[in-house]
């Protein structure tokens, strides 16, 4: 699908054989905080979850791709989650596993496949994210890829017993 292919990566379903790297990913306890995972996740509950993972985004409102680099290499997960047909809305989320893999373009050109996949596609106006304001990277990326921060969430995410602000970030399709 050419949508969903990049310069740098391309993005494509999960497969059974995502077990391991998506397993080390939920069970990361450092990125817990980008997706509100509290408890780690079960090899077995993984497997059923990617046995799931082909079923409609419509009938399960969430879409789950790997981003991939062109070595074939699994570098990280891009989501549309909460997605809202009639309203034709649906929260983006991303996340770059290895910090060494950080920093190279991949989170941009995953985030500008899916939401043109989603503008083209799924046909939504809108597609939003939920970043803390001290997450410096993700605030640059969403806003260098036109994303408008049109409201704060105040004390919104509890991280070591500190509560953090939450912007709310959207790009409409025009």
């Amino acid at each position: 699908m050419q949508t969903l292919k990049g310069n740098k990566i391309y993005l494509r379903a999960l497969e059974p054989e995502d077990l391991d790297f998506v397993h080390e990913v939920e069970n990361n306890e450092d990125l817990w905080v980008v997706s509100a995972t509290q408890s780690p996740y079960s090899r077995y509950m993984i497997k059923k979850y990617l046995e799931n993972a082909h079923r409609d985004i419509y009938e399960v409102k969430q879409l789950r791709l790997v981003i991939c680099n062109y070595d074939h290499k699994s570098v990280g997960l891009v989501d549309l989650f909460d997605l809202e047909p009639k309203d034709k809305r649906a929260a983006i989320g991303i996340l770059i596993a290895d910090p060494a893999d950080r920093k190279k373009g991949y989170g941009a050109e995953s985030i500008s496949l899916i939401c043109d996949y989603s503008f083209r596609h799924l046909a939504l106006h809108q597609v939003y994210a939920n970043v803390t304001t001290d997450n410096e990277a993700s605030v640059k990326l969403f806003e260098k890829l036109g994303f408008t921060r049109v409201g704060v969430k105040k004390d919104w995410i509890l991280v070591d017993k500190e509560f953090k602000d939450e912007a709310l970030y959207q790009l409409i399709n025009k």
